[in-house]
């Protein structure tokens, strides 16, 4: 009789693992989603920064409208991504493509003297600087989930119920490493 209340004493402590478990993946997962809707914001922000600049800058960058082109190319690549992949795809093309665009302004002495496009460029900067910090956040939550799904005991409990690992936004292309040369103090 005592080895049966043993014997139910550990399925009852296996079941309540497993609960726990289960419910410690549903809370990373529910981090990594609110990470992702707190990049997703400050993408909105940059998407929404964008055609006011190209706007702004149009009028003085007349020799230069590939590069207009492919900023405005590049965020309607981003707008249109839907999986987690694609979209950091599109996004990585997007950075390069607004580091081109910043580059090019260094060389238009009247452009960089334009409050608008001062104010503008300041923004993006900005915008840039918190979408930084909310990938590093995203890749927090998703190191943490993919770690639990890897380590046992935990990931029999993350095998049954077919959690998959998540995706890290990683930069793509050894040149996006870089990081971009913008001299905003002589605007």
């Amino acid at each position: 009789m005592i080895a049966l209340w043993i014997i139910l004493g550990i399925l009852v402590l296996l079941l309540l693992w497993g609960i726990a478990a289960y419910n410690g993946f549903i809370v990373l997962k529910r981090r990594i989603e609110n990470a992702w809707a707190q990049i997703d914001v400050q993408l909105k922000r940059r998407y929404d920064l964008i055609p006011n600049l190209v706007n702004s800058v149009k009028g003085y960058m007349k020799y230069e409208q590939e590069t207009l082109n492919k900023v405005v190319d590049a965020r309607a690549k981003a707008l249109a991504a839907q999986s987690i992949p694609d979209k950091i795809q599109a996004e990585g093309s997007l950075s390069q493509a607004l580091r081109g665009l910043l580059a090019v302004v260094e060389n238009y002495p009247d452009l960089k003297a334009s409050q608008e496009v001062s104010t503008l460029m300041e923004e993006l900067r900005n915008t840039e600087n918190l979408i930084s910090f909310a990938r590093q956040f995203y890749n927090d939550n998703v190191m943490a989930f993919n770690t639990r799904l890897s380590v046992f005991p935990a990931s029999i409990i993350g095998n049954m119920f077919s959690f998959k690992p998540a995706v890290f936004w990683e930069i793509a292309a050894a040149e996006e490493r870089e990081a971009p040369r913008v001299d905003l103090t002589n605007l």
